[in-house]
């Protein structure tokens, strides 16, 4: 298995293609909106949960609007989105919980965000270090899974243990870029279905590279 050095090296040559694209691509203007386009983001692209989102939230913007609110008042806004049943029932649960337990502050914590309906250790990672710059772990997606193992940074699918991985060869301060760096990877040149290694910044150092 590869290294920290290694990583460094990966991160650095990362950067400099992918350096403009250090953010989540979800479309929020407060805390509370990144967590709920988070939640609605499992199972679905991005894309399409910033069209869901746009009706959403010109309609219901704040952690009160929505914890007054019934699940089934959310379907006509998120219907085209996988699983909507159960991620409207979990949103709407913790906005109350929210309202109730939490003053409507976020929990700045993985520890405090996973005992909320529907967020589990990604979408935790994902809202504390977008909406507040906090690295306490790092959010492993699909393009994530598929990064690391052509890079030799990982020799399985499942994402805590390639969290767990990553986190010891990698920078504390790096953790939140890798994501965003092996998510705008996976989705150019280092997609699940096809490797365009003639065109990856990562070529002449990957071992999984056709262009080496």
């Amino acid at each position: 298995m590869k290294g920290r050095k290694y990583m460094n090296e990966v991160l650095a040559l990362l950067r400099k293609r992918y350096g403009k694209r250090l953010r989540t691509s979800l479309d929020h203007s407060n805390e509370w909106q990144l967590l709920v386009a988070t939640m609605l983001s499992a199972q679905a692209q991005d894309r399409q949960v910033n069209k869901v989102t746009k009706r959403l939230f010109s309609k219901y913007n704040d952690i009160e609007d929505f914890a007054s609110l019934k699940p089934q008042q959310l379907y006509p806004y998120i219907g085209s989105i996988g699983l909507y049943r159960g991620k409207a029932r979990n949103i709407v649960n913790t906005a109350k919980i929210l309202k109730r337990d939490f003053k409507l502050k976020i929990p700045r914590t993985i520890a405090g965000l996973t005992t909320l309906p529907g967020v589990g250790r990604k979408t935790a990672n994902v809202v504390i270090s977008n909406a507040f710059g906090i690295n306490e772990g790092i959010a492993i997606d699909t393009h994530c899974i598929t990064v690391a193992n052509r890079l030799g940074v990982a020799n399985t699918k499942d994402p805590k243990k390639i969290e767990q991985g990553l986190m010891k060869i990698t920078d504390k301060k790096d953790w939140g870029d890798l994501t965003h760096l092996f998510i705008a990877l996976g989705r150019d040149t280092c997609t699940a279905r096809k490797k365009y290694c003639e065109s990856c910044i990562l070529r002449h150092i990957c071992p999984s590279s056709d262009a080496r």
